[in-house]
């Protein structure tokens, strides 16, 4: 007789909520990128990034999370989920390819805001069509009844 015990089943790690709410936003974000990196209206030199891979999902966080008007980096930090030192990071990078630019903020003459640059708004209306178009992508692929129940469930979830 085999007293050794049975591996637990671990079916469940694989298939829980947050694996599978991990995946399909990575699956969204790389298809909006490679959207982004085939509109001839994204300026050339991030075009070339984000066909290159060398724009990711990090790069998404500013595009996600910057306000039109402007914000400071702790905000920014914030909204996006990171820490400030990473944010700063991304933002000194971006502000390298042309997307932002960092500006004294009228209310504090201590801080700066970051602000889209006008490469940067191309960028930003480029990201709005391709997340329209990977949303269609995902209703025609699950159909229209799953895509809205899904919608309406993680705006539940997200926001309660």
């Amino acid at each position: 007789m085999n007293n050794t015990p049975l591996p637990p089943d671990d079916r469940w790690r694989a298939g829980h909520l947050g694996r599978l709410l991990g995946h399909a936003m990575r699956r969204f974000d790389e298809r909006v990128l490679t959207l982004m990196a085939r509109n001839p209206d994204v300026p050339l030199a991030l075009s070339n990034l984000a066909a290159r891979d060398q724009i990711g999902a990090a790069h998404i966080h500013i595009t996600r999370h910057l306000a039109l008007q402007g914000s400071r980096l702790t905000d920014l930090a914030q909204r996006a989920g990171m820490s400030k030192q990473a944010m700063g990071d991304l933002v000194t990078q971006c502000e390298a390819w042309g997307l932002v630019r960092r500006e004294p903020d009228p209310l504090d003459a201590r801080a700066r805001r970051i602000v889209f640059t006008d490469t940067g708004l191309l960028w930003l209306e480029a990201f709005r069509q391709a997340v329209t178009r990977a949303e269609a992508e995902f209703h025609t692929q699950v159909g229209t009844d799953v895509a809205t129940v899904v919608a309406l469930g993680l705006e539940a979830y997200a926001f309660r």
